[in-house]
């Protein structure tokens, strides 16, 4: 499995060093699973602003009746 080395501070690694003792667990574990989380945290949010393209989409009509002033006007060459 490729590695990674990260640089923490001296405070960081010390805080690191407790959690994953009040843990129960070693800090490498403890920095996997932090990366996981956060991975999977920028997965649901890529995803969830994927969903609302698509349904803003799906609803421009009904956006742009709703919200005219928020509208942009066409830009040079398009049809309005």
């Amino acid at each position: 499995m490729p590695a990674l080395n990260v640089e923490f501070s001296d405070r960081e690694l010390e805080d690191l060093r407790q959690i994953a003792k009040e843990r129960g667990t070693s800090m490498k574990a403890l920095v996997r699973e932090a990366a996981a989380a956060d991975i999977a945290r920028h997965r649901a949010l890529q995803e969830g602003a994927e969903e609302f393209r698509r349904f803003f989409a799906a609803h421009a009509a009904e956006f742009a009746a709703a919200f005219p002033d928020d509208e942009q006007p066409p830009a040079k060459g398009e049809a309005a």
